[in-house]
């Protein structure tokens, strides 16, 4: 959408979900790149969002990828339920007690992006048995639940980068998302941890923010980032103008 190594996920836990058609108008004016779609059950986190039927109506507003993250204890069992709704990828967590690997094929099977999220006290080793089976890794840096939490730095250095080890499999299309406490703050950081997919929230519906400029910001924070701590001081190259993505 722009120029620049990363994408910007916009997270929608924020917004206004009574004019949410409003917020996502704003979104696409605003240059993101995608719609992050929190959902959480009150069981495996503490909050309760919305489900498949709110993401629908969502698809219905905006040409926006839609990625879903599902912050929920059995999502094998409604997997159906989200496809039909129109997300373009749906990320479970690894954490969950349920088998994950029929999940995973279930996602890629109806032709959309699997991914696996860890929380921050999680070691990535847990995700290497499903490894054949997802295009994404989602690096939570944040205790999964709530939005507007303090960025935890240690984690996002210890794994973002090691993650990329674990889509080898898919070295071209394999995403790593950083979901967390992701603002003008710790955009450069995350960026210089070769991160694909920024997952920005609070930093983006507060009152009084110019959404544009701060999505341009954080952008350009996190390629500056990349430059400086990975790409040998080279400018960043969106992979739309023929980069490699890496």
């Amino acid at each position: 959408m722009s120029v620049g190594r990363a994408s910007i996920a916009a997270s929608i836990l924020d917004a206004d979900l009574a004019d949410i058609g409003h917020a996502l108008r704003r979104l696409e004016r605003a240059g993101a790149d995608r719609v992050h779609l929190d959902v959480m059950d009150g069981h495996f986190v503490p909050n309760l969002t919305f489900g498949p039927r709110t993401i629908a109506s969502i698809r219905r507003r905006t040409r926006l990828p839609l990625d879903a993250h599902l912050m929920i204890a059995n999502p094998g069992r409604y997997i159906g339920d989200y496809v039909d709704a129109g997300c373009d990828s749906i990320t479970i967590h690894v954490e969950i007690d349920e088998p994950i690997a029929p999940t995973l094929e279930a996602i890629r099977s109806a032709g959309r992006r699997a991914g696996l999220a860890v929380k921050p006290a999680t070691a990535l080793a847990a995700l290497e048995p499903y490894v054949p089976l997802y295009d994404i890794v989602m690096v939570m840096t944040v205790e999964p639940g709530f939005g507007g939490q303090e960025f935890m730095r240690d984690v996002a250095i210890a794994k973002v980068r090691a993650a990329r080890d674990l889509l080898a499999h898919v070295p071209a299309d394999g995403e790593v998302h950083v979901d967390g406490g992701v603002n003008r703050e710790t955009a450069e950081l995350v960026g210089a941890q070769a991160t694909d997919v920024l997952v920005v929230g609070s930093a983006l519906f507060t009152t009084g923010c110019d959404m544009a400029r701060e999505i341009e910001l954080i952008r350009s924070l996190a390629a500056d980032g990349y430059r400086l701590a990975v790409d040998d001081g080279q400018p960043p190259v969106s992979p739309a103008t023929g980069g490699d993505g890496r």
